[in-house]
């Protein structure tokens, strides 16, 4: 989970299992901006934007695209997080080392980043 404005990572799930599983557990008051692979996210969360996909056959309306835009302008941020997260190469590449100490190594790289975004 990051935080819009600031950017720090607030807290990381690193559990086993499939990702849509791990939505539950994220605060029902939060805004999720997911991708357009969460389509069914609106079951667990409400409060959640993402882009819509267009029909086979058919191409999106212009307000729809205008719509999609939008969420995609707010999730910018959070992909140039992702994209600095992955100079650790342990982010980058499959993970081969013990999966107990995943979280552990997963939080002190989180720290670090929230560290060097305070430094700025």
């Amino acid at each position: 989970m990051i935080h819009y404005r600031t950017r720090q990572i607030l807290s990381l799930c690193t559990s086993r299992g499939a990702v849509k599983r791990n939505i539950k557990l994220i605060p029902s008051g939060a805004l999720i901006l997911a991708d357009k692979g969460y389509q069914d996210i609106y079951t667990f969360h409400p409060n959640s934007l993402l882009p819509l996909k267009a029909k086979r056959n058919c191409k999106l309306d212009a307000e729809l695209k205008v719509y999609n835009r939008e969420i995609n302008k707010r999730k910018i941020g959070i992909e140039h997080v992702f994209g600095m997260l992955k100079t650790f190469k342990t982010l980058a590449e499959r993970y081969r080392n013990r999966a107990k100490r995943l979280g552990l190594r997963f939080n002190l790289i989180a720290e670090i980043y929230n560290m060097e975004l305070s430094k700025k």
